[in-house]
């Protein structure tokens, strides 16, 4: 496994719409394990392609007992709003309170050899899937913000508070 380089708003990439993987082989394994890798050691909960300058349609995901990496994903059912903060390895020292998303989601999408998957997540989880789905179509938590007030600088302690409640996504 490898970390890899964690590309930040100045790239054009997290600004573009991933493309969607159609040949699946043992390469797209080791992208996991290393974006799994990367994931942990930025202390972050979800990583998408294109934040290692990567454009292609797969993130991972791992909160509480949920763990989880998904191709070509789509949302096929949202119910219900929720108003939270988030973070986002692609936009360190900076914390974006009241973004809106669904409480509930299911995604449906493909496994690392491409068989086909349904995820169903609610609560926190939902967030970070729905953050994580956002960069694959160039969306960032900051386009979601209603007003310039709510995005706010944190201090490395805040952020370091933040990533024990795992809002650095």
């Amino acid at each position: 496994m490898a970390i890899r380089k964690i590309i930040t708003t100045e790239n054009p990439i997290l600004r573009q719409k991933a493309k969607k993987v159609h040949r699946f082989d043992p390469s797209l394994q080791k992208l996991v394990d290393d974006m799994f890798e990367t994931m942990h050691i930025a202390g972050g909960v979800g990583l998408a392609g294109p934040q290692i300058a990567q454009s292609i349609r797969v993130f991972v995901a791992e909160y509480e007992d949920h763990k989880i990496a998904v191709f070509n994903p789509e949302i096929v059912k949202a119910e219900g709003e929720e108003v939270g903060p988030e973070g986002c390895l692609s936009i360190p020292g900076y914390v974006g309170e009241n973004i809106r998303r669904a409480a509930k989601v299911l995604i449906k999408g493909q496994d690392v050899r491409g068989k086909p998957i349904r995820v169903p997540a609610e609560g926190w989880f939902a967030r970070i899937v729905q953050h994580e789905i956002d960069h694959l179509d160039g969306v960032l938590f900051i386009d979601r913000l209603d007003r310039p007030e709510d995005l706010r600088e944190v201090t490395d302690e805040e952020i370091a508070e933040e990533e024990e409640t795992a809002i650095i996504e």
